[in-house]
């Protein structure tokens, strides 16, 4: 029969390999690249780890270890996208602008854990928290946006307003998260009726502004040549107040010139540019030398002789 003592010992024995395997298992840990851990002393948080690798604790139920992911998580506001399908939830999207129009806006937004402590331990579910804090922030900014704003150019800004809204609110909440990006999906009008007006009208916005630019286009193209043709106009106007200036300054000089001459000479000067004068007024008429009683005094034929002088020098040349 098994003794008392026996059985005692064989049931501390089976304890204590039970407590060393324990102590074994839970003295030591390891920890991802993609995770970061905290350390809690009897449910107390002692620590943050974000060193990969292995590590070691005080064994369970001393210490124990939380794990949490590095990662960038998706929030998909107003959608959702599993295996390849996109399921929607326009009753959560549908919200009024600034100008009193309803839209449907889907959201995606971007954010991390930056605080393990705070995710863990500062409230009961913070992604809750965080989609509650994006349908606000969203809604929010919609609700002071024109709807042109939100279907055309004006995603950028209410992006951005959203991002800055959200990560002021997820701060204030204290819930260990990070906003990296916010990014609009899809904003469109709840129906095919509205959308199709809307899309009429945004159509003959873009045909204005294209025939305005077109307006634009050309007036500039006008202004360009008109600029062009006054340029030109003021560039020969100079080339010819130049070239009569020179012109003017040649004269100036001639007559100066002249003008000595006759200093010197009057009378032969006088009679030299009365027959220039002539020569240039009437230069195919024949010159006859009068008396002063107005009787042909005798036939000088000037213009011949003219023509024979060249001869006769050249004549004179070859007799030499």
């Amino acid at each position: 029969m098994v003794s008392l003592k026996r059985i005692y010992t064989v049931t501390g024995l089976v304890l204590l390999i039970i407590l060393l395997g324990i102590t074994a298992l839970t003295t030591w840990y390891t920890v991802d690249e993609s995770d970061q851990a905290v350390i809690l002393t009897f449910g107390k948080v002692e620590e943050g780890i974000t060193d990969p690798g292995l590590h070691f604790k005080l064994p369970w139920p001393i210490q124990s270890v939380e794990k949490v992911s590095k990662e960038t998580f998706s929030l998909q506001f107003g959608f959702e996208e599993k295996n390849g399908k996109m399921k929607d939830f326009p009753e959560e999207t549908k919200m009024i602008t600034g100008d009193e129009n309803i839209v449907l806006a889907d959201l995606v937004v971007q954010w991390k854990i930056t605080d393990p402590e705070k995710y863990l331990y500062n409230s009961k579910d913070p992604e809750e928290i965080l989609y509650d804090a994006t349908s606000a922030s969203l809604r929010s900014i919609i609700g002071s946006s024109k709807i042109d704003d939100a279907l055309t150019s004006g995603k950028a800004e209410i992006e951005a307003d959203v991002r800055d809204l959200l990560s002021s609110l997820i701060e204030k909440y204290d819930i260990g998260l990070s906003i990296l990006a916010v990014k609009l999906q899809d904003v469109e009008l709840p129906n095919d009726e509205v959308r199709k007006a809307f899309t009429n009208v945004t159509d003959a916005r873009e045909t204005a502004n294209t025939k305005e630019n077109e307006a634009k286009k050309y007036v500039n193209q006008r202004m360009n040549e008109a600029q062009g043709e006054k340029d030109a106009l003021i560039y020969k106007a100079e080339g010819e107040k130049a070239a009569r200036l020179e012109k003017a300054r040649g004269d100036v000089a001639v007559f100066n010139k002249i003008y000595a001459e006759y200093k010197n000479s009057p009378d032969i000067t006088r009679e030299r540019l009365v027959l220039e004068t002539l020569e240039q007024v009437l230069p195919d008429a024949e010159i006859y030398i009068m008396n002063d009683e107005g009787n042909t005094l005798k036939y000088f034929p000037i213009r011949p002789l003219e023509k024979e002088q060249p001869v006769q020098k050249e004549e004179g040349s070859d007799k030499q």
